[in-house]
């Protein structure tokens, strides 16, 4: 007999499959201290929370038959992931259970947006009858741009079809054969902007996608733009938008989130007559709350009864002999995986490695999640991907992970090389490790480099032409960015070369675009690793 204990308030309905489960006993005892937990938890096989309750390693460490954590929502920042994972323990979450609901709310806020709806009810519950001030627009036959094509931005694109909406979609990995089978036009954030008539954000917050329609982007946006957002704060800057509002590009906006919650008093958003606003209810639904206690709990039956189960957060154990040879190189590799994929233009369709010399006598699936996690992370964010759902992820978003082994490596022990592949364009990267010098990027593209990979980098493409080093380090250091260390890669003298520069601090898009000014400098791509 399995023993559960639900620590938090969780609905009946969410843990009723395990409450009528023959095989499985639970125990609801909500409001537990720390030391009331540890003193109890070692006869128990699982453990399902949501937010009040935070699981330290002492818990962990009590609960010698403890097999798994369940969180009843997304996040799991109250659950210590490293000691769950030193102790062999699946820590697991629900990430889909609030879909729907926040697709509904999205759509909630974008009619509330077309049609005045708050401010035309508190006119009206204010006594005064005012028809002709809130003339709104229909949704039909308007184009909705859609941010991030992820599970809600697809069933935001299926129910706008429903409305007779054109559908103008963006997506980092969202091929045109999934925009197809969905039928939205594949678009670049750009071209959204410059074209529809609706928008609607749902992107992870990263340092990619932070204040990504900013005062740029509203510069150059199609008037009479409405604009919803109802997945992070700080992907549209706020004080730029309410400036794009008063100038009159923006007809409206409908905001649930914001970039500092709950915001301050005097917000701009607060008062604004032509933007609408939520205390960050996508999720909050009876719906909701019983979907991701249903997902949970059927996750954790099917763990206790050692059957396949999906949705874990955090890494199973690997064996000893494999984990030593591995462990020194799951850093070097998410690095690698990051790196490739800020340098790679458009929707990646496949993901190569190939791992040549020692490497390749052993399992490597286990680094290859952290590779696969390193590509991911930029465009989804750290805390939506992680080593277990890493390749999970990459399936779902139909990219084919390739592994290739050679027992052989020209010049070092051990090679890995990361290939990403788009329609426009593959780009190579490869790294190492050298003894007494740690981890080291060797290759980029068919150039080869010393790098080593942490911190704020740029990469420029050039000809390779007398001067342009001097040119590069003197515009920098105008700009009071300081270089740290330079490496240059050619393979003919005269022809096409890199510069890989270590900078002290994020050069930003302003300096980026003066670098490509200069003569026989191609590009200029920013790059942070940690």
């Amino acid at each position: 007999m399995f023993k559960v204990l639900v620590s938090d308030p969780i609905s009946d309905l969410g843990i009723q499959q395990l409450v009528d489960a023959e095989d499985v006993a639970v125990d609801k005892k909500p409001g537990l201290s720390e030391d009331e937990l540890v003193s109890i938890i070692g006869e128990y096989d699982a453990l399902l929370v949501r937010s009040q309750t935070r699981v330290t390693p002492r818990i962990m460490e009590a609960g010698k038959q403890l097999k798994v954590v369940g969180r009843a929502g997304v996040g799991v920042d109250n659950i210590d992931l490293e000691a769950a994972t030193q102790r062999g323990i699946i820590v697991i979450n629900a990430p889909d259970g609030n879909t729907i609901t926040t697709c509904e709310h999205t759509f909630a806020m974008m009619m509330a947006v077309a049609r005045h709806i708050p401010q035309a009810y508190l006119k009206t519950v204010n006594g005064v009858w005012d028809r002709k001030s809130f003339l709104g627009v229909e949704l039909r036959n308007k184009t909705l741009g859609v941010l991030g094509m992820g599970r809600i931005g697809s069933e935001v694109a299926k129910r706008a079809k429903a409305f007779g909406m054109d559908i103008m979609g963006y997506d980092p990995f969202m091929t045109e054969e999934r925009a197809e089978k969905l039928g939205v036009k594949l678009a670049s954030v750009d071209e959204i902007i410059r074209h529809a008539d609706f928008m609607t954000v749902h992107t992870p917050l990263t340092p990619e996608t932070r204040h990504m329609i900013g005062k740029k982007q509203f510069e150059v946006m199609k008037p009479g733009m409405r604009i919803v957002n109802c997945a992070r704060g700080g992907i549209i800057d706020e004080l730029a938008l309410v400036e794009a509002i008063d100038a009159g590009i923006v007809a409206g906006a409908a905001f649930d989130v914001f970039e500092v919650e709950p915001p301050q008093e005097d917000h701009p958003f607060l008062t604004h007559p032509k933007i609408i606003v939520t205390p960050h209810l996508g999720a909050s639904t009876v719906e909701a709350q019983e979907n991701v206690a249903i997902d949970v709990s059927e996750q954790v039956l099917h763990i206790l009864r050692n059957e396949p189960f999906s949705n874990a957060v955090n890494m199973p154990p690997i064996p000893a002999n494999l984990q030593s040879k591995l462990q020194p190189y799951y850093a070097l590799g998410e690095k690698l995986g990051s790196l490739v994929a800020q340098i790679t233009e458009g929707a990646v369709q496949e993901i190569t490695v190939r791992y040549s010399g020692e490497l390749a006598e052993v399992d490597t699936q286990p680094l290859t999640r952290y590779i696969v996690k390193g590509v991911l992370s930029h465009h989804l964010g750290s805390d939506q991907v992680n080593v277990v759902n890493s390749m999970h992820l990459a399936k779902v978003r139909d990219l084919n992970i390739v592994q290739q082994k050679s027992q052989t490596s020209k010049d070092f022990t051990n090679l890995v090389t990361v290939s990403l592949r788009t329609k426009q364009e593959e780009r190579i990267v490869a790294g190492t490790l050298l003894t007494g010098y740690g981890e080291r990027v060797v290759q980029i593209d068919k150039f080869p480099v010393d790098v080593t990979p942490e911190g704020n980098l740029i990469l420029i493409s050039h000809n390779d032409k007398p001067g342009i080093i001097g040119r590069v380090g003197t515009l920098l250091g105008n700009n009071d960015v300081n270089i740290a260390t330079m490496q240059v890669g050619r393979q003919l003298v005269g022809g096409s070369a890199i510069m890989v520069l270590t900078v002290d601090k994020n050069a930003g898009k302003d300096i980026l675009e003066q670098l490509t000014s200069l003569s026989d400098l191609n590009t200029a791509k920013e790059i942070t690793l940690f």
